[in-house]
């Protein structure tokens, strides 16, 4: 069973960026999917950013801004958050699965506990 664990949020000024990590303990290989969601408060979790083998994809809040990428070596995944926005407030999941559609979240069988990150305007 595979299980992760996130770092990285914090509290920060809108426009600047963040980078969080997610590291995965057990069985994972390059075909394991890992991606990014986030939930804000009164709000539904929300798809952000996954990856695989090719190319990453993204959900609309993230085009542009979010960065995700893995190192494979170190079983670590990475979301890098560029020019945040206080509507970025939320606490982020890292999630790994053997998933066909990224942003279902019934695909995933592993989540992360989550970290905070604030954006102050």
């Amino acid at each position: 069973q595979v299980h992760l664990v996130e770092s990285g949020g914090g509290l920060v000024q809108a426009g600047g960026s963040l980078s969080l990590s997610c590291v995965a303990s057990g069985p994972t290989s390059e075909s394991y999917g890992m991606g990014w969601f986030r939930q804000a408060p009164g709000k539904e979790r929300e798809f952000v950013a996954f990856i695989r083998t090719g190319s990453p994809y993204y959900g609309d809040s993230a085009k542009g801004r979010f960065t995700i990428a893995r190192d494979n070596a170190k079983n670590t995944l990475y979301l890098q958050m560029n020019r945040l926005k206080p509507e970025d407030t939320a606490v982020y999941y890292c999630a790994g699965g053997w998933v066909l559609n990224p942003q279902n979240m019934d695909q995933y069988d592993q989540w992360g506990q989550g970290t905070q990150v604030t954006v102050s305007s």
